[in-house]
């Protein structure tokens, strides 16, 4: 059984100050970068309490969340009622699991692949949820030095090397990859950049 890292945190990690402002720039970086629109189907990787599903649920029609944390999917679902969009839950991990019988438009992730230990294989497995032509988009941090976390979250990677990352996006099949800056996420312990990855799976 997997470990829930995120049960002691889940009821106040809405609070947090730093993690709002990044979680706004990121979905604001999103917006910009990705084309969405009021008819699409997404999937929210790792959505947590859903920060993200929020910010970009009154951009689409539906959201699929999906976590692996019992505790942060809970919290999602109290406060399901007053999302602009349908919205439907799953607590799944997408690396061991069976997959998800959906095709989605496009795939969002913010902070959650330096939690997955085979993001190669991940990526992979993401490319089968998305329609022809659909899109994926991650967030997540630059290689740093460990001082990031500070209780343990089950953290696999510290960070990532962009071109690294992008070379496993591209090998998983996606094209018109592209990565770019996102924002810089301040902690008490020090500045952390943070980026961008998007693909598309190709149309045949």
């Amino acid at each position: 059984m997997n470990k829930d890292h995120f049960e002691v945190r889940s009821a106040g990690y809405d609070e947090t100050d730093y993690r709002l402002r990044y979680v706004d720039e990121m979905a604001e970086v999103i917006r910009k970068h990705l084309p969405l629109s009021p008819a699409m189907h997404l999937l929210d990787f790792g959505a947590g309490t859903g920060l993200l599903t929020e910010r970009i649920a009154p951009e689409v029609s539906e959201i699929t969340a999906v976590d692996i944390s019992p505790s942060m999917i809970s919290q999602l679902q109290e406060k399901s009622h007053l999302l602009p969009c349908r919205l439907s839950l799953l607590q799944q991990d997408l690396c061991r699991d069976e997959l998800p019988e959906i095709r989605v438009d496009g795939i969002v992730s913010t902070m959650t692949l330096h939690h997955i230990e085979d993001v190669p294989v991940l990526f992979r497995h993401l490319l089968t949820l998305l329609k022809p032509g659909g899109f994926a988009a991650f967030c997540d941090i630059d290689t740093e030095d460990g001082s990031f976390h500070t209780l343990d979250t089950g953290v696999k990677h510290l960070g990532f090397d962009r071109e690294e990352i992008v070379q496993w996006l591209k090998e998983a099949g996606f094209e018109n990859v592209e990565i770019r800056d996102a924002t810089v996420i301040r902690k008490p312990q020090g500045d952390y950049s943070a980026f961008l990855l998007s693909g598309y799976r190709p149309q045949s």
